[in-house]
């Protein structure tokens, strides 16, 4: 095959796998879940081996402890935050009047700005016009806030009842706590011997560069999921106990969310940030201004952990994922391919940035970029 042929070929074999996922997306998630569960616990799979565990059994208490403590986690976790979530939805028109309340004196000093400036166009006007602007879209816009506000409460109810109530929804949940174990087991108990076969299958003329390759993103890959999930993790349980401990409402939920979303860079920090300072001023202001600061001192507390001890401690800086690039991709799979497409951002993001940056080795190295290259 010529150079041409291989490049259609893998351009090909990309668009049909593509297209796959994007046609049977509804159905992959237990799938996808499970080839991550027994890519990740491999090593320790393969570390059990090392102390005189077999293969099988090495499986067989890596699955059970996993989904144990999986359910275990849906069970205390899952309705808390279920709880917190409704009640946070019914709070949520109420703490939206709050909001316009506080930001009322600075909708009028803006006027007040606005009237100074118009005064020195026409003064005998403006202060009138400025105080029938400030009366008349006052009460407009708190009622309009409340109407709003309603709707979009009503809105989240209706799409949460269509998600729960939709078959869809249910198979998958369904799909999970049957498949998701079964599909693990298999895939950890033969992963060795899948690497071994694929490995056998290569072409032999490209088999060292391959290799190679595919060792640089399981690198990568690695040292992404498992440090950064461990920094999750982490972050999970530092906010959501010091947010419920400094009885912000609904600290709890809002730290598992901050902890969660701190998988995409700065998505998680701004997310709790914006949200926890937010809600502290609502529910505190003004007479326990103490409290709102606290609410700041963990995020700023916690953004200095990450940053300095968790981060470094545990992803490093050697994994080659730009914060960026894993942004990007993680959202774009999700606009593509829903959750699902989510899951399988940050493997494609990993293969995609180790090809790149094989592509640009290659080039310096050959006679388009340097005609005194040998190659």
């Amino acid at each position: 095959m010529t150079a041409r042929q291989h490049a259609g070929f893998w351009l090909g074999a990309v668009i049909v796998f593509g297209l796959l996922v994007w046609l049977l997306r509804d159905m992959l998630l237990p799938f996808v879940v499970a080839m991550a569960v027994a890519y990740l616990a491999d090593p320790v799979a393969d570390w059990l081996e090392r102390h005189r565990f077999s293969r099988i059994q090495a499986t067989v208490l890596i699955t059970v402890v996993f989904f144990v403590v999986s359910l275990l986690a849906l069970l205390v976790i899952v309705p808390l935050v279920a709880n917190q979530m409704l009640a946070l939805l019914s709070q949520l028109p109420d703490y939206l009047e709050r909001a316009a309340r506080l930001l009322q004196p600075l909708v009028q000093d803006l006027a007040g700005v606005l009237r100074d400036r118009a005064a020195e166009v026409d003064p005998a006007v403006a202060g009138e016009k400025a105080k029938d602007f400030v009366a008349a879209n006052k009460d407009q816009g708190l009622a309009a806030l409340k109407e709003y506000s309603s709707q979009a409460v009503s809105f989240f109810a209706r799409l949460a009842g269509d998600v729960f109530r939709g078959g869809v929804a249910l198979l998958n949940f369904l799909a999970l706590l049957v498949i998701t174990p079964v599909v693990t087991f298999y895939l950890l108990l033969e992963w060795d011997r899948m690497v071994a076969h694929i490995n056998d299958l290569l072409p032999k003329r490209y088999a060292g560069v391959v290799r190679e390759l595919t060792g640089d993103i399981d690198r990568t890959l690695a040292g992404f999921v498992r440090g950064q999930g461990a920094v999750c993790l982490t972050l999970m349980l530092y906010y959501s106990v010091l947010l419920s401990a400094s009885g912000l409402g609904f600290g709890f939920v809002i730290g598992l969310a901050s902890g969660a979303l701190s998988f995409i860079p700065f998505v998680g920090a701004i997310f709790g940030a914006l949200t926890s300072v937010g809600l502290a001023l609502i529910q505190f202001w003004p007479d326990d201004m103490l409290r709102v600061g606290i609410v700041l001192a963990i995020y700023v507390a916690g953004q200095l952990l990450e940053a300095y001890v968790l981060t470094p401690k545990l992803v490093g800086n050697r994994i080659g994922l730009h914060p960026v690039w894993v942004m990007f991709g993680v959202l774009a799979g999700g606009v593509l391919f829903g959750f699902v497409g989510m899951l399988l951002a940050l493997p494609a993001a990993a293969v995609i940035g180790v090809l790149v940056r094989f592509g640009i080795r290659q080039y310096r190295e050959s006679r388009i970029y340097d005609p005194a290259n040998p190659a």
